[in-house]
């Protein structure tokens, strides 16, 4: 594992500064780099304004220079709701994609992983203005992200912007907003239209269960609200769990009731309510299904058939795919391989239709 730590300063009252981080440990077997870049006097779309928001990343590879000195490598991948920047380091992902020969070795490409706003060592609630926090968007986790890559780390372009669930959804905003900043973009597990009926239902009463507890007390609790805190676990294990291999985990009622009592008290811990609240309702507001038009350039959108949070019957992937003008929309079969709307960070289910995506949008 590689560190190193330099400061600099950029235009706008933006400092770029690179040093360790707690995310590193989580990534023992990549040479990872990790870095924090501060934005003074951010503007978020609900009128609100930090004075210094701190967005953190890690790398993997080395930006590589054009001969216009253009960085030409350059990958943006994001991770879903609650998750952090080494959420995409796991080893079903990471042990697929970056290795040696691999679609995105890291000998070739210049891997770039944020913490997305109120997430990982971002700014966020729990750091002390709890439910006074401006109450951010995909769209400000979008220009927040652009900034640190055109100020901070000097990138103009990207090879390919790649996202799970959360991710995903941003994936089709950067599309939008920044139509020529990436040659490919994939979106896994998500839709393109404004979250609405079950989805938004279950992100709506996991929200609830929080905010209706009396420990929690308008976000200004000395404790973690834990009986509304642990309800919105059990709604958030629901919507991203697999049937098929959860009854493959937990055969019986003790094992299951054994597994239920695992997954919740592992999620509960480092897990803040503000931030589970602010989390869930950034989708709020979420809607490209208008402008799905203006995105140019090639899109692999995958989602699989057992995601409980984007079910297949709803039939609206097949009616907005043929908006992209280069798009294609591929539907994963449930299989043994398959976890539900986990599917997203097993490399190895769809890591083929990768390879087509950089082959088809031009891939050295």
């Amino acid at each position: 594992m590689r560190f190193f730590s330099f400061s600099s300063k950029a235009t706008c009252g933006i400092t770029f500064v690179l040093a360790a981080s707690l995310l590193i440990a989580r990534a023992q077997t990549w040479p990872v780099q990790a870095g924090d870049f501060h934005i003074q006097n951010f503007q978020f779309k609900d009128g609100k304004s930090l004075p210094d928001l701190r967005l953190t990343f890690l790398t993997l590879g080395q930006p590589h220079r054009n001969a216009a000195g253009r960085v030409d490598n350059a990958v943006l991948l994001l991770h879903g709701t609650g998750g952090e920047a080494g959420s995409l380091l796991a080893p079903q992902f990471s042990g697929v994609l970056f290795g040696p020969g691999q679609l995105l070795d890291i000998k070739r490409y210049y891997l770039i992983f944020p913490d997305e706003i109120g997430h990982g060592q971002a700014s966020k609630p729990s750091d002390g203005l709890h439910a006074k926090f401006p109450k951010y968007d995909y769209d400000d986790m979008v220009a927040a992200d652009h900034a640190m890559l055109m100020d901070g780390l000097h990138i103009d372009h990207l090879r390919l912007i790649l996202g799970t669930s959360m991710g995903c959804m941003q994936a089709f905003v950067w599309g939008e907003t920044y139509p020529q900043f990436a040659d490919a973009l994939m979106p896994l597990a998500c839709l393109p239209v404004p979250l609405a009926g079950r989805n938004r239902m279950v992100r709506k009463m996991a929200m609830d269960a929080i905010q209706s507890d009396p420990a929690y007390m308008g976000g200004e609790y000395k404790t973690q609200p834990m009986q509304g805190l642990t309800a919105a676990i059990d709604i958030l294990t629901i919507m991203s769990s697999s049937p098929l291999q959860m009854q493959k985990a937990a055969p019986t009622r003790d094992e299951a009731d054994a597994l239920a009592a695992r997954t919740v008290a592992a999620r509960m811990k480092g897990t803040d309510a503000n931030d589970f609240i602010y989390q869930f309702n950034s989708s709020r507001n979420y809607d490209p299904s208008a402008k799905l038009g203006t995105i140019t350039v090639p899109v692999m959108w995958i989602n699989s058939a057992d995601d409980f949070i984007n079910p297949p019957e709803l039939g609206i992937a097949e009616k907005m795919s043929p908006l992209l003008k280069h798009g294609t929309f591929v539907l994963i079969p449930t299989s043994d391989a398959t976890r539900g709307h986990g599917t997203h960070t097993q490399a190895a289910v769809w890591q083929k239709y990768l390879k087509k995506l950089l082959d088809e949008s031009g891939a050295k």
